[in-house]
């Protein structure tokens, strides 16, 4: 009966993550940007840390645009006319995406930076990546 159960909810959060998969630009961006991110650290070989990090700061990003996205459509459906203040809520929760975006991003930077150098030394002294 708990495995029913657990199966039952597995599938209705897959099914979100489908439909936000599906009508969000910006979530499809963000996973791409993800899947680099991964193709990357698998790329350079990065550490086990740096992987987690990795993966912390891009999960990050993909929460919280689904957070954005869950209150943009209940604050669609309560006060369907855009107000003052749905645009404000909006606009926060936009922020807080930028935020958690622009975090992952300084992340990858600090992260990736030293295997970019490295790389691009050893093509420009050896001739080979």
């Amino acid at each position: 009966m708990m495995v029913a159960r657990f199966r039952k909810s597995f599938s209705y959060a897959l099914g979100g993550l489908c439909s936000v998969f599906r009508h969000e630009q910006n979530f499809r961006i963000q996973v791409f940007c993800g899947c680099l991110v991964l193709f990357c650290a698998i790329f350079f070989q990065v550490s086990t840390v740096e992987f987690i990090f990795l993966c912390g700061a891009s999960a990050l990003v993909l929460v919280l645009e689904i957070i954005n996205t869950a209150i943009e459509r209940s604050l669609d459906i309560i006060k369907p006319r855009l107000s003052e203040q749905v645009k404000i809520i909006k606009d926060i929760m936009a922020g807080a995406v930028l935020i958690g975006s622009i975090f992952a991003l300084v992340v990858a930077i600090f992260i990736f930076w030293p295997y970019l150098l490295s790389k691009l030394s050893d093509l420009l002294i050896h001739g080979t990546i």
